[in-house]
């Protein structure tokens, strides 16, 4: 993966930086651009945070991210890497953006098509060379020899008031330490948007990590790359930097350029860490038209296309999970996005396994009353589980037999003690059988009693509940 400043971040960035920059007009001996300071004192926390979660191996996670989120994610980028590059359509005269018209909109639209045409149809005659490089190449020699007026990398940095590409090694901040005592009675905005800026990069990250491993066929390291990301956020607040994690455009191009190890991703930040110092006249002289052409054939690799054709075959809540987290992705931000769809997926596989509780019920010989328990027990099963039961009605003797069920929680072992107590204080004899070994143990350490209507047997199950007493393995 290729990692550097993304957007998803920089919009975390911008309130915390703002609310600095007022802080800092407003002290008695005002401070230009305190914000900046914050950000950087802030992404030491941030690489603090992130080099926890890998530490405490909270990379797993990304596990539980479900193939419809996913999907949504990936088609959501793609829109928003799309229309991001729809403003370079535009030129700015006398201050006013326009569309462009006539000639160079021509133009610019034959220099990206020839772009996207180089990158189709060179793989397909040899790998061996990257196909974007020589796309961006050609297009490029062929306004820089012709002559031809078209929007470049350097006129399009200085048409929007920045001063050229060049720039220069980064500096250590050693005046960092001295703007903390500027954070009295605002540590709050600094922990919440470092907490908020390290989820969002993690999670940016590890989805991107996940779809390049779908690429690759290969399998990555969720908790080496928090531990990685942490200590690079951590040198970027040292020297200066504005913080980030992967980014996706960029890393399919690197995967699709032939990219597998970790040395494409040294390669790319060095080459680029060249453009800056040594290049950037060169680079600058790249038509903007070549870029979007670029892009947009990252937007055409990174859309899952396969959507629309399942759309109507997977389950309607995984396509609504799909488009919503789509939708938001463009709306709002990928961090949100994902966690409202997991959010919606848990809950939409909680409710469909709540209602799959079961009680069949048969009479023995000498009349005791035997439920067969079939389905999960857990929080939300646990309202069927209790209206399966009529203890006022039934016999004497009634069994409960878990052969075919799985309690899965706390709340699926306090309904079970509720259900045994009820017969109990009936004077009715009840009996738990095909209980597993940490049932039975929580169900007696509530109270003691139990171990005289708990039945053990060599066929008892042998599940892990998840309790506090989880076995480190599950």
């Amino acid at each position: 993966m290729i990692s550097g400043a993304t957007g998803a971040m920089a919009v975390v960035m911008v309130h915390m930086i703002q609310q600095g920059n007022h802080v800092g007009t407003a002290l008695d001996n005002p401070i230009n651009n305190l914000g900046l300071q914050w950000l950087f004192i802030t992404l030491l926390l941030v690489g603090l945070i992130q080099m926890l979660a890998g530490v405490l191996k909270l990379g797993k996670f990304v596990r539980l991210i479900p193939h419809s989120v996913m999907m949504g994610f990936v088609n959501g980028l793609a829109i928003v890497i799309f229309l991001s590059q729809l403003g370079l359509f535009k030129t700015s005269k006398n201050g006013i953006s326009e569309w462009m018209q006539g000639t160079d909109l021509w133009m610019m639209l034959g220099f990206v098509a020839l772009t996207m045409a180089l990158m189709y149809a060179l793989p397909k005659l040899t790998k061996k060379i990257p196909a974007a490089l020589v796309a961006i190449v050609v297009v490029a020699a062929i306004t820089i020899l012709g002559g031809m007026n078209v929007t470049t990398v350097g006129s399009f940095i200085t048409d929007g008031g920045g001063k050229g590409l060049e720039g220069s090694l980064p500096t250590f901040q050693s005046q960092l330490f001295g703007f903390i005592s500027t954070l009295e009675g605002h540590w709050g905005l600094i922990l919440s948007t470092a907490f908020l800026l390290a989820a969002v990069g993690l999670i940016e990250s590890l989805m991107t990590l996940n779809l390049i491993d779908e690429m690759t066929d290969t399998r990555g390291s969720g908790n080496r790359e928090c531990v990685a990301q942490g200590g690079a956020n951590i040198l970027n607040g040292l020297f200066g930097g504005m913080g980030g994690c992967a980014m996706i455009g960029q890393s399919i191009i690197n995967v699709n350029s032939g990219g597998r190890g970790r040395l494409s991703g040294l390669v790319a930040a060095v080459a680029l860490l060249c453009f800056i110092l040594f290049g950037a006249p060169l680079i600058e002289q790249i038509p903007i038209a070549a870029l979007v052409g670029v892009m947009f054939m990252v937007v055409v690799g990174t859309f899952a296309w396969s959507s629309f054709r399942i759309l109507n075959k997977i389950p309607r809540a995984d396509a609504v999970v799909l488009i919503t987290v789509s939708a938001i992705t463009v709306w709002q931000d990928l961090a949100i996005a994902v966690i409202v769809g997991v959010i919606m997926s848990a809950l939409v596989f909680a409710w469909k396994n709540a209602t799959m509780i079961r009680a069949r019920k048969r009479l023995k010989e000498d009349g005791t009353k035997v439920y067969e328990i079939w389905g999960p027990l857990f929080f939300g099963s646990v309202q069927n589980f209790n209206s399966k039961f009529d203890a006022s009605d039934d016999p004497q003797q009634v069994e409960i037999d878990f052969i075919e069920s799985k309690v899965s929680d706390h709340s699926g072992i306090e309904a079970i003690r509720n259900i045994a107590t009820k017969y109990l204080n009936l004077g009715k004899e009840v009996k738990l059988t095909h209980l597993s070994p940490e049932c039975k143990t929580l169900l007696l350490k509530a109270d003691l009693k139990f171990d005289e209507i708990i039945e053990t047997s060599i066929d008892d199950p042998r599940y892990y509940v998840v309790t506090d007493q989880m076995d480190t393995e599950v």
